[in-house]
């Protein structure tokens, strides 16, 4: 796909999710974001760019701990939910702005920190956003990554992969862990500190979040059929009664910027 068709299907994608992915207890989960915020090193509190804020979860607990947050989203109505949410808990120091990952609208070295939360997986090119995070942040700035990944087994990651965009044709590919922090220091950063968790879900949460039940129904009964089946899909998938469970397995990412910033043209 065109990128530029793909940052459109974004953002129709996450205008149509605002809602949902704003009050989802699972994405909305304080302590899940407080995770990130607080393996922030403490020299780079200063001012902290959050790529693709979403509805400004992981936002608001920054600027509870930074000077300065600067709230980056492609989509103007999760901006507005992150205004929202900022504001409910009067912080005031927060810029939003409009903008694509994929080209950063910031000099280079402008932050000393920038921080992504649930976003790699949605990137068609996610070596040039850690180009883009790389150019801008301070020498000796701090990456952090928090996302969900896929299984080391090909095979099994390609079906979960597969169940995600049948859900949300936005995604592109959650990456193995080990790929994840390959890219990272690809993009000449070094690691810091990596950190790993499972997070349960249940099917008709997870898939409510996207409010389009013509999408959802066939994908229902295609992950219980592969429950039945026997086939986990890489994500721990199981029927237990009534519902349909599975885990979302997580990568943190803590890392510092070295060296000149990677050739994503390569």
């Amino acid at each position: 796909m065109d990128p530029r068709d793909h940052l459109t299907r974004t953002k129709q994608e996450f205008t149509r999710q605002a809602e949902g992915f704003a009050a989802s207890a699972a994405t909305a989960d304080r302590r899940q974001a407080r995770r990130l915020v607080d393996a922030l090193p403490t020299d780079t509190r200063g001012l902290v760019l959050d790529v693709a804020c979403g509805p400004g979860i992981v936002t608001a607990e920054l600027a509870a701990t930074v000077a300065h947050v600067v709230a980056l989203d492609l989509t103007p109505q999760m901006l507005t939910k992150a205004q929202e949410r900022c504001a409910e808990r009067g912080f005031d120091n927060v810029t939003f702005q409009e903008g694509s990952a994929t080209d950063l609208p910031f000099a280079e070295g402008s932050f000393d920190a920038v921080v992504t939360r649930l976003s790699l997986h949605h990137f068609q090119d996610p070596r040039r956003v850690l180009g883009e995070m790389h150019r801008v942040v301070r020498p000796g700035g701090a990456l952090l990554i928090a996302d969900v990944t896929s299984s080391e087994n090909s095979d099994k990651a390609a079906v979960q992969n597969a169940i995600e965009v049948l859900r949300d044709p936005s995604h592109v590919r959650m990456l193995p862990a080990s790929e994840m922090l390959e890219l990272v220091r690809g993009a000449n950063f070094s690691l810091d500190h990596v950190a790993t968790w499972d997070k349960a879900r249940e099917f008709e949460e997870w898939a409510g979040i996207v409010a389009d039940d013509e999408r959802i129904r066939p994908l229902r009964t295609l992950v219980a059929a592969l429950a039945a089946a026997g086939e986990d899909a890489g994500m721990d998938l199981v029927r237990a009664g009534s519902s349909l469970l599975f885990v979302h397995r997580w990568q943190l990412v803590v890392a510092r910027k070295t060296g000149r910033a990677a050739d994503a043209s390569c």
